[in-house]
């Protein structure tokens, strides 16, 4: 009988242990036989229920992310699907407009109310070479120990280096996934007028001015923006300054060096063309238009040209399904070379709360979300150009944009950092030009500019 008791209960640990590995517990093994020492176990009644497994802690994952309805709309099934697949965590998901969206992140860090955040790509740090700067909040936020280094966490090796270098990584330390690119330095084109007009996709800003000077002769208008919210028209140009200054971050640190400015001869080439743009490519009434009526304008037919970002895309295809575009970078060097490049940003990007409680949660939350079918989702859904190397953008402006990932560059807004003390003019914007701004002349315009930059640069001495 004490033999037959004690082969019952070697059974039953046995099983206990297997059903442990079976629910995720690390396997050890089990010693082949009591050590000598402990005492024999008193007689027990044999039994065949199986030892149960330990019940997983309930959990609320508090997540934060901003504004944007395709995102938003694809989260919320993702989240869904998170929970059916992980019952013991409740996924509680905070939307906030993207402008507050830093003042609530900092807020919810500090108090420990929420541990995933919705964070932008890290490129415009403080550089050594800045004094007396504003960081940036993402910088903000790891220098005062609230954001959890990820370097370790293997969906991390989901996404590309570069990607994981020069939007997730500070210090040496990988700090957020980033999810997705964005273009703003393009431009769309029609291509049933093109083709009507025998004319060429640009390559060259020669070619670009010969385009639209056709197209003006055949009374079309050349290019549309929405110029009545300003920001489309210098975000359409960022693509010019990029050909004319293709290392973005060399740019930067010139102009805190004082080894470019922004009256200097490359620059007033800049200023010269930028003129251009504004008053001559724009079609007359596109001080007038609104931002969200432009992508609508544009593929309504009536113009040649649409500057603006990759986000655009879903909005022309919303309006026109069966209109034929096409996407280029912005061509504004008369070498080719130069204007190989689309300039861009990271965009939304996902970081853990340091002081989260639920980071098991947290993790497993990130790691279902970078398993590429999930991620390959996200992309299509939200219209990202993707960070993961086997995803790729499976509509139209996937398609146009392909030729030129290999050569997408961080763009001068996401490396630019300002010194305080700056005037409003400090930044090189096209909407300056009439009519979208008050300046006619390119050296008059380009010297306030210098002039606005070079006080805060003096004061900061």
């Amino acid at each position: 009988m004490r033999k037959l008791s004690l082969l019952l209960i070697s059974l039953l640990i046995l099983a206990g242990l297997l059903l442990a590995a079976c629910g995720g517990a690390p396997a050890t093994e089990a010693p082949a036989e009591p050590a000598a020492a402990e005492p024999e176990p008193a007689e027990a009644e044999a039994t065949n229920t199986p030892v149960p497994e330990a019940e997983e802690q309930e959990v609320t994952l508090k997540v934060l992310v901003h504004q944007n309805p395709p995102m938003v709309e694809f989260m919320e099934t993702f989240n869904e699907q998170f929970q059916a697949e992980n019952p013991n965590i409740t996924v509680d998901m905070s939307v906030v407009n993207a402008n507050d969206l830093s003042t609530v992140t900092q807020t919810r860090l500090n108090a420990n109310d929420v541990d995933v955040v919705d964070i932008f790509g890290f490129a415009n740090a403080a550089q050594p070479y800045m004094q007396n700067v504003t960081p940036p909040n993402w910088q903000t936020l790891i220098d005062a120990g609230l954001l959890m280094e990820l370097s370790d966490q293997s969906f991390v090796e989901n996404y590309d280096a570069p990607t994981i270098q020069d939007a997730g990584t500070y210090d040496g330390k990988v700090y957020g996934i980033n999810l997705g690119r964005v273009s703003y330095s393009g431009i769309y084109y029609n291509k049933d007028l093109f083709a009507e007009y025998g004319v060429e996709v640009p390559t060259t800003w020669s070619e670009l001015v010969a385009a639209c000077e056709t197209f003006a002769a055949a009374d079309v208008p050349c290019m549309t923006a929405g110029g009545k919210d300003g920001w489309p028209i210098f975000v359409g140009a960022y693509g010019l300054i990029g050909s004319i200054y293709p290392d973005q971050a060399a740019l930067v640190e010139g102009l805190w060096t004082g080894d470019i400015t922004w009256n200097d001869a490359t620059s007033l080439e800049m200023w010269e063309k930028m003129k251009v743009y504004a008053q001559e490519m724009m079609e007359s009434g596109a001080s007038g238009i609104a931002g969200d009526a432009a992508p609508g304008r544009f593929a309504s037919g009536a113009v040649a040209m649409f500057s603006g970002g990759t986000w655009y895309a879903a909005a022309i295809e919303a309006a026109e399904p069966e209109y034929e575009w096409g996407y280029i970078p912005f061509p504004g060097s008369d070498n080719p070379e130069d204007n190989k490049y689309l300039f861009g940003k990271y965009d939304q990007g996902w970081a853990v709360a340091a002081n989260t409680a639920n980071k098991d949660a947290a993790m497993a939350y990130l790691a279902a979300f970078s398993d590429p079918d999930n991620y390959q989702a996200f992309a299509n859904a939200v219209g990202f150009i993707p960070t993961q190397p086997g995803a790729t953008l499976d509509t139209q402006i996937g398609e146009e944009v392909a030729p030129y990932l290999e050569n997408f560059r961080v763009g001068f807004e996401q490396y630019w950092v300002a010194p305080k003390g700056a005037g409003q003019y400090a930044n090189p914007y096209a909407s300056y030009f009439k009519p979208f701004g008050t300046f006619d002349d390119p050296q008059e315009l380009a010297d306030k500019v210098q002039e606005d930059l070079q006080s805060g640069l003096d004061a900061n001495q």
